[in-house]
């Protein structure tokens, strides 16, 4: 069998591992990039049928002040529209919010819910800093609830109300139960500046990036082997389906779900505190759904429609998409249990049961979607799920032990490897920024994705 042998292979054309390749090869290096899918992107995957565009993995950035991917798509000429809602605020834009009984919250009401909400999180946020290792969410909000609770002599429906609100965000959030998310989870939630998203697609992201590189699509890496030096020169030597390839480095970029499945073999295996790491962190289970509509029934002055309840343990949030592209659409998620549950679910039956949701708020007269997409990473077998969460008992500082150099020549990089903003497309680039200056041994700028110096 031919081996091929480049200055660094780069693992997965996902939005780290294009931004790695990308800045190594401006850099002078020989870069070879092994992608499984027929695709470039990752979960950055944009659909174009029948006249319309559709995010399927990544949507927001999630604040574009101080934000180097804002500076890169901006950099690449990528529209975007602004939608300050996806980091699941209880206000800050107009929503829709419905109590438990279907009926719409008058203005009163929803703004003592949104500050409710406020007091709730100050409480929170020092619960957090105080709680013991292995503190669920769940265990932190409850907590919280039940101060702010007793320090305003709330009613027992009015604290549920708030709970409950945290326990939507920990789904929409990171696509887990609150029980199963640490406490420390969320502790990136804070956004800056407005959030946007882009008519013409995010994965013109990918597009710019890859220009010019090397990258053999189809190409299932199966083995990294590391090669201390002592009987040979330092390096990595990948296996794939289709051929074998050396280089001095090699950064890995796939996701959580495919380096804990065992498809690839780590040779030696990842050490011990790469591995400890890596076990705190899991693939969540979170599916996007999205209605297109004949007609508006819903508010048109509002971001989203949220409901309060039991009624909406499963289908609580819509998202009014319909700027984007100018089709009435909404766009609700699946998330935690309610994503583990309809995961074999047809697309007629999820959609059944969205409808039953919206219905019990707009009456009867409701219509049809006129076109529907469901998501299913959580089947995909590059991704097991739409990106990771920080389990009950793992720390913040997991995210940067997993791209801890091994031996001088692996680097593992991707959203789950950035602390300070994991599960996003920004912790993604900034993770693939970060391996390519530690190959490089030096500083590279961000303008150097784009064409600067």
């Amino acid at each position: 069998m031919t081996v091929e042998r480049f200055d660094t292979i780069v693992v997965g054309a996902g939005v780290a591992g294009l931004a790695a390749a990308r800045l190594l090869a401006g850099a002078g290096q020989r870069v070879v990039l092994l992608e499984a899918r027929e695709r470039i992107g990752g979960r950055v995957h944009t659909e174009r049928s029948g006249g319309r565009v559709t995010d399927l993995g990544a949507s927001w950035i999630h604040g574009i002040e101080h934000s180097p991917l804002a500076e890169t798509t901006a950099a690449f000429g990528m529209p975007t529209v602004e939608f300050t809602v996806g980091s699941y605020q209880a206000g800050g834009r107009p929503i829709a919010y419905y109590g438990p009984d279907g009926e719409r919250l008058d203005a009163d009401a929803t703004a003592e819910f949104i500050a409710d909400a406020a007091v709730v999180d100050g409480h929170l946020a020092e619960v957090i800093a105080a709680a013991a290792p292995a503190t669920s969410y769940e265990s932190a909000a409850e907590t919280a609830v039940a101060r702010a609770a007793a320090e305003r002599g709330w009613p027992e429906d009015r604290g549920a109300r708030v709970l409950e609100y945290l326990r939507h965000r920990s789904e929409e959030q990171y696509g887990a139960d609150a029980s199963l998310l640490d406490a420390h989870g969320l502790d990136d939630d804070a956004i800056e500046g407005d959030e946007v998203v882009f008519p013409e697609g995010y994965d013109s992201l990918a597009s710019h990036l890859a220009g010019g590189l090397d990258v053999r699509l189809e190409h299932v890496v199966t083995g990294v082997t590391r090669r201390s030096g002592e009987t040979a020169p330092a390096g990595v030597e990948i296996e794939t389906e289709r051929g074998r390839f050396t280089a001095s480095q090699a950064v890995v970029t796939v996701p959580v779900g495919v380096l804990r499945g065992g498809g690839i073999v780590f040779e030696p295996p990842l050490p011990g505190h790469v591995a400890e790491a890596l076990a705190g962190l899991e693939m969540n289970a979170f599916e996007k759904v999205f209605l297109r509509f004949p007609e508006r029934f819903w508010e048109s002055d509002v971001y989203a429609i949220r409901r309060q309840g039991e009624a909406a343990a499963w289908w609580h949030s819509w998202y009014d998409l319909t700027a984007l592209h100018g089709e009435p659409t909404l766009l609700t998620f699946a998330a935690g249990e309610c994503a583990q549950q309809i995961r074999d679910w047809s697309d007629e039956r999820i959609v059944a049961s969205v409808m039953a949701g919206l219905r019990e708020l707009y009456g009867a007269g409701v219509p049809d979607p006129v076109h529907a997409q469901i998501t299913r990473w959580q089947q995909d077998p590059w991704a097991g799920g739409a990106y990771a969460y920080m389990t009950v008992g793992s720390k913040p500082e997991d995210h940067d032990l997993l791209a801890t150099p091994i031996d001088g020549v692996l680097h593992l990089a991707g959203e789950a490897t950035w602390t300070e903003d994991p599960a996003t497309v920004t912790a993604a680039l900034a993770s693939g920024h970060r391996a390519a200056e530690r190959i490089l041994g030096r500083e590279l700028p961000y303008s150097s994705l784009y064409g600067g110096n």
